[in-house]
């Protein structure tokens, strides 16, 4: 390794020495270099699909609002998907929003889709075609660290599903093939993720008749294979269509909707372990359907069925303790959307 060693520098233009490679340097005061190209720098963002978009008669939105995680306020508006659509999955890296599946509504025919659409998180537009699910259908949840979006789940009228594939955020492309969940179902809550796995909480089931389950399983992003048990929520609790933050450590799950009524109960967990769920706090409202997101620190959860809400909260996931508000979706209502951010659990810094 060459050392420099420079007190000033002058008259900088295109001639003389080229130093490649990596840098390193010794200060004698306190600095950090900003970590992650350009495009990465800001981050902080979370992004939310509002799936209804505040209409009696419950049709469906292409409507995508946006809000700044370590700040509060209500959502502005980002941009919209190509069609309206509601109960789909959504995943993201550093950079990039993916949202998956769901049911298309307001065009003719009404019906369940395996489009992948994506945004540029840093800047607000319209999502773009990125390719299409091996498996068709709606209540999907996904899990992201930096490299992979993980796909699992799917209802339609014809039957539930228990695929998992995945695609590569970087390119646009068709999924592939990843591997089952233990049980075909839907409705789980979006995933708890660290840089390494993925937990799938919850959801329903058909057999032998609509039933809700509480087990928890993870899948391996580098790898490819079938799911692994990783414990149960809590109090045999059976949830659908609840809510997830992460840090790199821990997992949140809002449990959403437990039979026979909506529910406010918060689980975590330690993500590199297995083992059942614990208590965590409340949310502010009992509800299910919501979107959720978080940064490294602050878990939101925001709008869904109460019947359907703009209310969005905020929890310290490092802690346990009941949420407070963080301010409101930008609409009267909203549910069966799908959020996502810039700088999760699975992100690495």
């Amino acid at each position: 390794m060459a050392i420099l060693k420079v007190d000033t520098i002058s008259g900088i233009g295109t001639e003389g020495p080229v130093f490649e490679g990596d840098i390193e340097f010794t200060s004698q005061n306190f600095l950090t270099l900003p970590k992650g190209d350009t495009t990465q720098r800001g981050r902080g963002r979370g992004f939310y699909m509002l799936g209804y978009n505040g209409t009696p008669s419950e049709t469906a939105s292409s409507r995508i609002d946006y809000i700044n995680i370590q700040s509060q306020g209500n959502t502005i508006r980002f941009g919209d998907l190509t069609v309206n659509r509601y109960s789909l999955g959504a995943g993201a890296n550093s950079t990039r929003g993916l949202f998956n599946g769901g049911y298309q509504d307001g065009h003719s025919p009404d019906t369940d889709v395996n489009t992948i659409e994506f945004i540029t998180i840093a800047t607000e537009g319209k999502a773009q075609d990125f390719g299409d699910r091996i498996q068709v259908g709606r209540a999907v949840a996904s899990a992201s660290n930096d490299t992979r979006c993980v796909m699992a789940s799917a209802f339609t009228p014809a039957g539930y599903q228990n695929t998992i594939d995945f695609v590569l955020f970087a390119t646009t492309a068709n999924a592939t093939d990843f591997g089952d969940l233990s049980t075909a179902r839907a409705g789980m809550s979006m995933s708890c993720n660290s840089t390494t796995r993925g937990i799938f909480n919850g959801g329903y089931q058909p057999s032998p008749s609509t039933i809700r389950v509480n087990n928890m399983e993870f899948i391996t992003f580098a790898t490819t294979g079938n799911t692994q048990d990783f414990g149960d929520l809590t109090d045999d609790s059976q949830s659908t269509y609840g809510g997830t933050a992460s840090s790199s450590t821990r997992g949140l799950i809002g449990l959403g909707y437990v039979h026979p009524a909506r529910v406010n109960s918060i689980d975590f967990c330690t993500i590199a372990t297995t083992g059942n769920a614990l208590d965590f706090g409340d949310l502010q409202l009992a509800r299910n359907a919501y979107g959720s997101c978080s940064n490294s620190t602050r878990g939101i959860f925001l709008g869904g069925n109460d019947p359907y809400t703009n209310i969005i909260d905020m929890v310290n996931i490092a802690t346990t303790g009941d949420a407070t508000d963080f301010g409101d979706v930008n609409v009267t209502v909203s549910g069966l959307g799908a959020a996502g951010s810039d700088s999760h659990g699975g992100l690495a810094e």
